[in-house]
């Protein structure tokens, strides 16, 4: 035997000292191989429409109402699941209504604890009894581990033994609590994993409740978005980045994120806007002062990079001596200002002392925010580039290509990577610029994250500064890497697929980023069915553009289900009339074996767990 495998094995026996004990870790271990897979749920693109994502969290795409309808079908009424679902999803405030109304409050409660007690009983039946235990409230541990496990017998005793729990639960005037925390537990064990496939920031105005949610979720992962990492960026210092998060804040009117959520004070901002560009609007005169400030620090990072291959970009020292014309593509355009009286053409990238003096502050504010780099770090320690989790490729953006479908190189440190190194390289370079005393060119590097076309998290090229000044739309349209038309082929997916190491032909990649328009029957799913795009427009201000409310996706034991969303109304109308997101649900992969905790990643750790402790036990019984 090998001196590393002695040393192991050595290791191993003082955790497992006797032959009993690795024997009935083997046992246990093979038993947990033979459960049905836990439960994966994808969501993309939530750009802090929090409403939404919390009621998608707490119903999981409609698992709790799967587990409703499995246990009780035609038993009870519509009214009546659609009741307990609620109450399973806002278990305070829908007790707080029944206390008003209800009658008859002792029988509610009876009927209520029996039938939450046979839908946890669904719930934890693909774990085992030792992950259930860890999953249960502390208060209530004991009392729900017995009641989940009751067995019939001849006598009954065990069944007047249970009801016997609930009636003193009744009595004692502990049911509320009781019920809160069966329902939090069915919540936990409906979804055994969860995948953020990036953009949790930005458009809608709540991303930090919604960080907060996160950040006590009992499983999950984060692909960073383009949208992320700009705030990521902002976080690490990098100016242009927190340019780039006022600006977009300010144009979807979500003042409060910054101010309030963050403690970031614009009011410097604001009246050097009003006074130096004569906007009366404070909000306005604050985002035309940000956006030329943005363009001047953008200029300056493609001038200091010319690795980003982005000198097309540099427009605002484009401009005639008028400032009333841009040269864009070889053509003099009219804009529709000529009001920039901080740029200086003979040097547009210069910043006035007072563009200085805000932008000073502003980065002060960004770095020492507390709340912010609390959900930053989150986002490090959550996230990454790319994830490959059970035979799924997941990543935000896309694997940039050339236009032939070759993987598309970027210099990077003057060495040039593309494909998977790239990826790898990127994510390198991102948490490198959050660490202490971070290199220039790191936080540099997390700008051109967020908006480079050879970026994977951005993609394409974006035309702010056309959107912004010229009203010509021909010039708005923003050209994305060939990964976008190319990756409808499925031998294109595969290639993708073989670079990140997955040869499975039940390998997928899961994507966001780009919304599918469902209104214009646009299909999520790509390339015969190894690519899914699932960003259908989460946010409030995309359902017009895409007729839906987004899409998850749900990876069960069964197979792939692909759900897509109506736009949530209120929480109070989920009280008042027991409404639910409402969901079109399309099996996009049915597996005609169903898949064991065996055929996963943890399956195959706890295979050369067993392995190590058969060759433990073989020593064992050699001496």
């Amino acid at each position: 035997m090998e001196q590393t495998d002695l040393r192991y094995l050595k290791s191993l026996a003082k955790q497992y000292p006797t032959v009993a004990a690795a024997a009935t870790e083997i046992i246990n271990l093979q038993a947990i191989l033979s459960l049905p897979k836990g439960t994966e749920h994808f969501i993309t693109d939530i750009h802090g429409e929090y409403d939404q994502f919390q009621h998608v969290l707490k119903n999981g795409s409609g698992a709790i109402k799967r587990k409703i309808e499995d246990e009780f079908g035609n038993a009870i009424s519509q009214a009546e699941k659609k009741s307990i679902a609620t109450l399973i999803y806002y278990p305070e405030q829908k007790l707080e209504q029944v206390l008003k109304t209800e009658d008859n409050l002792e029988d509610w409660y009876k009927v209520t604890l029996y039938r939450l007690i046979r839908i946890c009983k669904n719930a934890s039946s693909k774990y085992t009894r030792s992950k259930v235990r860890k999953a249960l409230p502390e208060d209530y541990a004991y009392i729900i581990d017995e009641l989940l496990h009751a067995q019939e017998d001849e006598d009954a005793n065990q069944i007047r033994y249970h009801k016997q729990i609930l009636q003193t639960i009744i009595e004692l005037e502990d049911a509320d609590e009781f019920i809160i925390a069966l329902s939090q537990l069915i919540k936990r064990l409906a979804v055994d994993h969860l995948h953020i496939v990036g953009d949790i920031f930005d458009r809608g105005g709540s991303a930090d409740k919604i960080l907060d949610l996160l950040y006590d979720y009992h499983s999950l992962d984060i692909e960073w978005g383009n949208h992320d990492i700009l705030w990521m960026g902002a976080a690490c210092g990098n100016d242009a980045c927190i340019c780039s998060v006022i600006r977009n804040n300010l144009k979807y009117d979500n003042v409060e994120i910054l101010e309030n959520a963050y403690g970031i004070s614009l009011r410097q901002l604001i009246l050097f806007g009003m006074k130096t560009y004569g906007i009366e609007d404070g909000i306005k005169a604050a985002l035309a002062a940000v956006t030329v400030i943005l363009f001047k620090l953008e200029g300056r990072l493609i001038k200091t990079h010319p690795e980003y291959e982005m000198s097309d970009r540099l427009l605002l020292g484009q401009m005639d001596d008028t400032k009333n014309k841009v040269m864009i593509e070889g053509e003099w355009v009219t804009m529709n200002t000529n009001v920039f009286p901080t740029v200086d053409l003979a040097d547009p990238y210069e910043l006035t002392e007072e563009e200085t003096e805000i932008l000073r502050k502003l980065h002060r504010n960004f770095v020492s925010s507390q709340r912010l780099q609390k959900h930053i770090r989150f986002l490090y320690e959550k996230g990454s580039m790319y994830n490959v989790y059970n035979g799924n490729l997941i990543y935000h953006g896309c694997v940039p290509v050339d236009k032939n479908g070759a993987f598309d190189k970027l210099c990077i440190d003057g060495k040039y990577y593309h494909g998977k190194a790239l990826l790898d390289k990127c994510e390198e370079k991102a948490r490198a610029a959050y660490l202490d005393n971070p290199d220039k060119d790191d936080i540099d590097f997390m700008w051109f994250l967020w908006g480079g076309e050879k970026s994977p998290l951005c993609g394409r090229k974006l035309k702010t500064f056309e959107r912004e000044y010229v009203d010509k739309e021909s010039l708005w349209t923003e050209e994305s890497n060939p990964y976008y038309s190319k990756y409808y082929d499925e031998s294109f997916c595969c290639q993708i697929l073989h670079e990140f190491g997955l040869y499975d032909d039940d390998s997928h990649i899961i994507n966001g980023h780009t919304p599918v328009h469902a209104i214009e029957g646009e299909n999520p799913v790509r390339a015969k069915g190894r690519l899914f795009v699932i960003d259908g427009g989460f946010c409030r201000s995309m359902n017009k553009a895409t007729g839906i409310a987004g899409y998850t996706l749900i990876f069960n034991s069964h197979g792939l289900r692909l759900k897509a969303h109506t736009p949530f109304t209120s929480v109070e109308d989920a009280l008042m009339n027991n409404t639910d997101i409402e969901s079109s649900s399309e099996i996009i992969e049915k597996d005609l074996q169903r898949m064991f905790v065996k055929d996963t990643d943890i399956g195959k750790h706890l295979l050369e767990e067993i392995s190590d402790l058969r060759k433990l036990l073989e020593n064992y019984r050699r001496l």
